[in-house]
């Protein structure tokens, strides 16, 4: 039997999560009708240090540079331009449930062209659509830069990614979302990871909260609420008090893996069937070490070229046949591998074999 040991390699993450504590059902669920909207826009970035677009490469841009100017009054009608500080973007953000005229929002800035760098920059005001291709939004300012790039003749060096970064605040809500949340009859809570039990625990929580059958459990993900029969003032009450009622979410068993980072990362409930493991690693090696052979002295003779080859196979050392016993959590059986040496790599491939063999009790994901 594997034992649980103290010593657990450093390269492997192992994390035990427990729902023992009652979380709000304002973090368990997704509340019908109150969500945010998508926004995007198209516009220029101007004050790049030699870093934005080249015209010649991205003819968007200098098109959209032609009608801002225009806009302004500025006929540019047959003039070409070569300007280097300019670079076309898009503009992203979400607007918020909510939201009221003359709020503001953070936006997303990201190249589309061949800019190097957006360090520097401010973006001229962009108007921002919802996909009803209505303007929400209007996005200016300056523009804080992800990253840095600098170059010579001969090397370039980036860290991060100075094409994106963002605007706090840098969008104004200049249209509302019609939508009237005060005629509300009902209401329905969808939760983020559907669970019957979890719904029927949220919907008895309720109830017992308000003393009375208020609301009704639809599906594993849905669970509805009936505004009447709350007796509160509005729906904006009823939901006050709901989403701080308290439930003990349940969760189905699961493990999840990271091949490139060698993260496991599994649930409390996770357990194991009896089941015998072994491991081990065959390695093949193979070396040329060509020996060159001289003539001797005056003679007729040339260099000749003898090849040698070495071959061999090592086995190198692994678990040996180990037995899981009944009942033992997934936890006890990592922590005795990790003491055993094994890499996360093999350790992975270990626990895919455990689950193929059906003595792994948990939904497996890899990632």
């Amino acid at each position: 039997m594997l034992k649980i040991l103290l010593s657990v390699a450093l390269c492997t993450l192992i994390a035990n999560v427990s729902f023992a504590s009652p979380i709000r059902i304002k973090d368990l669920v997704e509340f019908d009708g109150v969500r945010g909207n998508d926004l995007v826009g198209y516009g220029l970035v101007v004050g790049l240090n030699g870093t934005g677009d080249g015209i010649r490469n991205a003819p968007f841009t200098e098109e959209i540079m032609s009608n801002i100017l225009e806009r302004l009054g500025v006929n540019v009608s047959g003039e070409q331009f070569r300007p280097k500080n300019v670079a076309a973007v898009f503009v992203t953000a979400t607007l918020p449930p909510f939201a009221r005229i003359g709020s503001q929002i953070d936006v997303t800035i990201s190249a589309i062209g061949d800019a190097k760098s957006l360090l520097g920059g401010t973006l001229i005001m962009t108007p921002m659509n919802a996909p009803d291709g209505q303007i929400y939004a209007v996005a200016q300012g300056t523009i804080i830069a992800g990253g840095a790039s600098a170059e010579g003749d001969g090397a370039t060096v980036t860290q991060g990614v100075p094409t994106a970064g963002v605007i706090p605040s840098g969008a104004r809500i200049e249209r509302e979302i019609e939508f009237d949340f005060t005629q509300l009859k009902s209401i329905r809570l969808a939760l983020r990871n559907p669970d019957f039990t979890t719904a029927e625990r949220i919907e008895v929580a309720i109830n017992n909260n308000f003393g009375r059958v208020v609301s009704r459990m639809l599906d594993a993900g849905t669970v509805v609420l009936d505004i009447k029969a709350t007796r509160e003032l509005s729906p904006a009450h009823a939901l006050g008090r709901v989403e701080n009622i308290s439930v003990e979410p349940e969760r189905k068993a699961r493990v999840i893996v990271d091949q490139r980072s060698g993260t496991i990362v599994m649930g409390e409930d996770v357990r194991v069937s009896r089941v015998a493991v072994s491991q081990g690693n065959l390695t093949l090696r193979i070396e040329e070490e060509p020996l060159v052979v001289q003539p001797n002295p005056f003679s007729e003779g040339g260099t000749v070229i003898v090849p040698r080859t070495r071959a061999a196979i090592e086995e190198e050392p692994g678990i040996g046949l180990a037995e899981v016993r009944e009942g033992t959590s997934l936890s006890e059986v990592i922590a005795g591998l990790n003491a055993l040496g094994v890499s996360p790599r093999d350790m992975i491939d270990i626990l895919k074999s455990i689950k193929a063999a059906g003595a792994l009790h948990a939904e497996f994901i890899v990632r």
